[in-house]
């Protein structure tokens, strides 16, 4: 499915790329956004996440959705599609965890693929579907973690480790750190 809007060619300005390490979340409240991770109950992860998607709806279907408060900050739909993208990535990471001894995940650049997928193109609307069908597979794989699962390991290419539980928590904190960031 074609998510680009058509209309636009124009590359917006670069958004300065986020090097910084946010595992810091899953031991201390976040101060721009409030979300205490390590307050979440694993089991609650699902239900958070689809708890969370008619906010992501409403914002992706705002009419400025496509405008960047300031030229270097995403607008609502570049943190839709971020949101999605994570809502995959995160899903995958799950499985791998479930599935495999300590996996080491693939390697995941958030500001290179907002640029190569053209984020500031895509369509609202479409990217709204789509965050709710992602966010749906997401939920149904926390769902499907057993008690036994919560702390099975894996590593990020840069050294960090999770338990599924961590990774829940650290995951939720993404989303609702970006619905902050669009008001919504």
């Amino acid at each position: 499915m074609d998510t680009h809007h058509p209309e636009s060619t124009v590359t917006p300005p670069a958004i300065e790329p986020d090097a910084k390490d946010w595992t810091w979340v899953l031991r201390s409240r976040c101060p721009e956004c409030g979300f205490a991770a390590s307050d979440v109950d694993p089991t609650d992860i699902a239900g958070t996440v689809r708890d969370l998607v008619p906010r992501w709806v409403a914002a992706l279907h705002r009419e400025d959705a496509r405008v960047r408060p300031e030229p270097t900050v995403w607008s609502t739909l570049e943190y839709g599609a971020h949101a999605r993208d994570v809502m995959r990535v995160f899903d995958e990471r799950v499985r791998l965890m479930v599935e495999e001894e300590d996996p080491l995940f693939p390697n995941w650049d958030q500001d290179e693929t907002a640029r190569a997928e053209r984020y500031d193109q895509q369509d609202p609307a479409v990217v709204a579907d789509e965050l709710v069908a992602a966010a749906d597979a997401t939920a149904d794989r926390f769902d499907t973690v057993t008690d036994e699962q919560w702390e099975r390991r894996g590593r990020r290419s840069n050294g960090s480790e999770f338990t599924v539980r961590t990774l829940g928590q650290y995951f939720l904190h993404d989303v609702v750190h970006h619905l902050h960031d669009v008001h919504a």
